[in-house]
């Protein structure tokens, strides 16, 4: 709102955030924006953890566990999915494996035959 026009630094954003505070009677700091940035960067199955990790700036991939907290109908629905599945298999096995073709001519060379 101010002229010269310039980028938004932290000290600035820190500010807004003071200023909307006050209004909505809220006490969200910049820190909170982070933390729901890496939830959703979390939450995006074509985001790996790795880019995540470089973008926080973490030493550890490990740090990253703390914002890795599926929801509850998450968990509720990956077990039922896993028992559907494994009901799945007792009920239709998967065929056995077939046998590896090998090529006989191939085999020939392999032990000492002529090509």
């Amino acid at each position: 709102m101010r002229r010269p026009w310039r980028p938004l630094n932290y000290h600035a954003a820190r500010a807004m955030f003071v200023r909307a505070n006050e209004l909505l009677g809220s006490n969200w700091t910049l820190h909170d924006l982070r933390h729901t940035a890496t939830f959703l960067m979390l939450d995006d199955p074509d985001m790996p953890p790795a880019y995540v990790q470089h973008i926080l700036g973490h030493k550890y991939l490990s740090t990253l566990e703390i914002y890795n907290r599926p929801s509850r109908d998450d968990v509720i629905a990956a077990g039922l999915a896993h028992q559907a599945r494994r009901e799945l298999r007792k009920s239709n096995p998967p065929p056995a494996p077939a046998a590896p073709a090998y090529n006989p001519e191939s085999l020939s060379v392999l032990f000492g035959g002529t090509p």
